[in-house]
């Protein structure tokens, strides 16, 4: 039971993380048709740039759960890197608990709102030309920072398995 729940968490995180390696190459593509305009034909266009920055929170936003689901994230391996699996294990289980469940909550709570006003505002670009959709990039922040503590969960899932004995730590 649990390891089909850590499956099917780990199976629609890496749909989303593709999708987000695709936005990644759109964002190249996008950077570089910018900067073709700008010092090849000299033009610009507020709402191109800030599509990159919109495009580049996206990526880095959406790539969290990924990066988590491949423990691929930054931690300091100085004495983790020495540690036994389950003393690794026991870390990551707290770490769960004590700093990634309580972040996500706060900031899926804190940002809920402050997308909810985004939105009853219509709020867009202040810049002349720019993009009239601000509030859709407030909205990433609740969404994106939900998909990381649902991969937290197949995370805090692994290492509670691996903790108990009733499954062999993965290689990263």
């Amino acid at each position: 039971m649990v390891q089909a729940i850590i499956r099917k968490i780990d199976a629609f995180t890496e749909v989303i993380g593709k999708a987000t390696m695709g936005l990644a190459l759109l964002l190249v593509l996008l950077v570089m048709a910018d900067v073709a305009m700008r010092y090849v034909f000299s033009i610009s266009f507020a709402a191109v740039r800030e599509l990159e920055w919109h495009m580049y929170s996206m990526l880095f936003l959406f790539g969290g759960a990924y990066t988590l689901r491949h423990d691929s994230h930054v931690r300091v391996d100085v004495a983790y890197q020495h540690f036994s699996p389950r003393n690794r294990a026991l870390i990551n289980v707290l770490g769960c608990l004590i700093f990634l469940f309580p972040g996500c909550f706060l900031v899926i709570k804190t940002s809920v709102m402050f997308t909810k006003f985004s939105w009853m505002m219509a709020e867009q670009s202040p810049d002349p030309g720019g993009l009239p959709f601000r509030w859709f990039l407030k909205g990433c922040l609740p969404v994106a920072f939900g998909l990381l503590a649902l991969q937290g969960v197949s995370f805090f899932l692994k290492n509670l398995l691996v903790l108990l004995g009733k499954a062999e730590p993965e290689e990263a």
